[in-house]
């Protein structure tokens, strides 16, 4: 499922129009991600948990050469599911 069909399913549940769903859509990520480059966590009960995790430096590999390389240390966006997701999943 993409953005617009995201957005398509919204309108099918909440009857707002189309650009009222996709206004909403735009909305939510913009704010998770405005949370997280402020390095703030977002819970959502029953859904899940986005925040922001410190990746450690390591060593590579340079798939066409061989040749070793070091990969800096860097932070990344991570989300963990929460208990409702996971049993809907299952």
């Amino acid at each position: 499922m993409n953005k617009a069909e995201l957005a398509e399913e919204i309108t099918n549940h909440t009857g707002l129009t189309r650009r009222q769903s996709r206004e909403a859509v735009d909305a939510i990520t913009s704010v998770i991600t405005d949370a997280l480059a402020r390095q703030e966590k977002v819970t959502l009960v029953g859904f899940g948990t986005f925040r922001v995790m410190q990746r450690k430096a390591r060593t590579g590999r340079n798939p066409q050469t061989g040749q070793s390389i070091q990969i800096p240390a860097k932070k990344v966006p991570r989300f963990t599911p929460g208990k409702g997701l996971r049993e809907k999943v299952k």
